[in-house]
């Protein structure tokens, strides 16, 4: 066989038996782990569903860094399987804003291609990227409330689309928090209440950075407001609903957050609705406020809570704030004050230091059902543990009972303490007129406020009957009611009603079929029995009181 040349041998390789016969493929897959990679701006968008509407407070400072320093912290990327182009996977939108106007200014090619880290699509990819999301603009800048609160309704809506089912507010706290976004059940009722209620009729303030607490009072001025309406209408001809007044008399106020004021909204919501209802101004602003106490509640300007090693001893001398013994429904301002300095003290400020002592003591005695006996050494041992494991130390009870915030839910009567009860409620009077508006909340989550109604004896309210068609979490709800109130059930309710099935449903829940009562929905409950132990006893003493 002759020898094959350099030319036959090309010729041969290139020949048709060597062509590929198999389809290439048009582009690569995606990596299916972490992988370094350089994208252009081309190829990569912000995504889509980034809770922050508003441009970043720090967005001039971010783009003067990135300007000369370049992009220090590079965003990771992802890309949803079938996808076009790449997008930011958790907080990076604000960044690639900045690359693009950067390019577009200058056509520097370290704006235009920039290094990444890839990381897969997750199998729950939309809700790791929101949560992501939330979680990283929380770190970098902070959102409005608003922002939260729609944040928050997207992944519920994620959330139920994954699980087919609809979501309770507690069940939606315990996943966010699962999935690295944590958010307090009673934080979700008010961000539900204000994309629903507030966002359609004052989306300028809110989107400008209206506060949590100015938004609080306004869902629960909503609230009350409501109430009073459907009371107060019984029996008029009304041309709108309730819905229809509150966001006409509220989208008047929709101008910049420096001039927003709830007193104005307050006053023009009391003013319309005594013309629409032809009540007197000063009945409904009566109805509204309650009480005087609830008034300066509603005016006085939230204050943080401090930690108890912030808050001055009970046995120092006194502060501003251990002259005032903190109420149930005023929050208390923990920063310690200063005394005044004087050479010697005044038989005045003995006197106020003795009252405050003796106020402080009560309230003590007040709180005290068991005592706890405890030690200085078991104290020092649980402080040396909690020192050494970077523990936080349990709070002591007598500071804990001074700042009075065990546990909080919002309402016509917010709850900061289940157990204390203001001298100004303890009357038979006061006490029913609470003890009616928390079973009327209760009962409002389920759906069915109007079965409860307000009765001037027993504990203050007796619940209407039922209707057949009512799910069966809102009949159990009315059905614990009405035991409650003492009412007679004159014909023997079928098995599937009885409370000993409905109570534990309702008390720790069943799965999606039956969340049972929210936590804001329990501590009411808790509330509503402890004043109504408190009435019992009134009740009882009236005999020996007129003797």
């Amino acid at each position: 066989m002759a020898d094959m040349t350099s030319q036959d041998m090309a010729t041969k390789l290139l020949a048709a038996g060597f062509e590929r016969s198999s389809p290439s493929a048009s582009e690569l897959s995606d990596p299916i782990a972490d992988t370094p990679m350089v994208v252009t701006l081309e190829q990569l968008r912000p995504y889509d569903h980034d809770p922050r509407m508003k441009r970043n407070s720090a967005y001039e400072e971010i783009k003067a860094s990135i300007r000369e320093r370049g992009l220090d912290a590079s965003p990771a990327i992802t890309r949803r399987p079938g996808a076009q182009h790449y997008i930011i996977r958790n907080g990076g939108n604000t960044r690639l804003a900045i690359l693009r106007e950067l390019w577009s200014e200058t056509k520097d090619e370290r704006f235009f291609r920039i290094s990444c880290l890839f990381r897969p699509w997750p199998e729950r990819g939309e809700i790791i990227a929101l949560t992501g999301h939330l979680a990283e603009n929380e770190l970098r800048g902070g959102l409005t409330f608003i922002e939260r609160a729609l944040g928050v309704e997207k992944a519920r809506g994620f959330y139920e689309q994954e699980s087919g089912a609809a979501l309770s507010q507690s069940e939606l706290a315990r996943r966010l928090a699962a999935d690295g976004y944590p958010v307090q059940q009673s934080h979700i009722s008010r961000m539900s209440d204000a994309v629903r209620y507030l966002l359609p009729a004052i989306p300028t303030v809110l989107y400008a950075g209206l506060g949590r607490h100015q938004i609080e009072r306004l869902a629960v001025m909503r609230k009350s407001c409501e109430r009073i309406w459907e009371h107060r209408a019984k029996g008029k001809t009304v041309p709108l609903d309730f819905e229809s007044f509150f966001q006409e008399a509220l989208s008047q106020f929709d101008t910049q957050v420096e001039e927003f004021s709830w007193q104005r909204v307050q006053d023009e919501l009391i003013g319309q609705m005594s013309d629409l209802l032809d009540v007197d101004y000063d009945v409904l602003s009566l109805d509204l406020n309650d009480s005087d106490r609830r008034q300066r509640a509603l005016a006085s300007e939230p204050t943080p809570m401090e930690s108890p090693a912030t808050l001055p001893a009970p046995a120092t001398a006194p502060s501003s704030a251990a002259e005032t013994p903190p109420t149930a429904s005023a929050p208390l301002s923990a920063q310690p004050v200063s005394p005044p300095a004087v050479s010697s003290p005044t038989r005045a400020s003995i006197a106020s230091a003795n009252d405050a002592n003796a106020d402080d003591a009560e309230r003590l005695r007040e709180h005290i059902i068991s005592p706890a006996p405890t030690t200085e050494r078991l104290q020092s041992i649980q402080r040396m543990v909690a020192d050494q494991l970077g523990d936080a130390l349990p709070p002591e009870f007598s500071a804990n009972v001074l700042q009075s915030i065990p546990v909080q839910a919002g309402g016509l009567y917010p709850i900061s303490d289940v157990w204390y009860i203001d001298p100004g409620l303890d009357t038979p009077d006061r006490l029913r007129i609470h003890i009616e508006q928390f079973a009327r909340e209760i009962a409002d989550e389920a759906g069915v406020a109007d079965c409860v109604q307000a009765s001037s004896d027993g504990i203050g309210f007796h619940c209407a009957e039922w209707q057949e068609s009512l799910p069966v979490a809102a009949r159990a709800v009315v059905h614990l009611l009405r035991i409650l109130s003492g009412q007679p059930i004159a014909v023997p309710e079928p098995d599937d009603e009885r409370l000993a099935a409905h109570l534990p449903m309702l008390l720790h829940g069943n799965g999606q079929q039956a969340p049972g009562l929210s936590d804001t929905a329990l501590v009411k409950l808790f509330r509503l029995l402890r004043l109504a132990r408190r009435l019992v006893e009134l009740d009882l003493d009236k005999p020996s009181r007129g003797a």
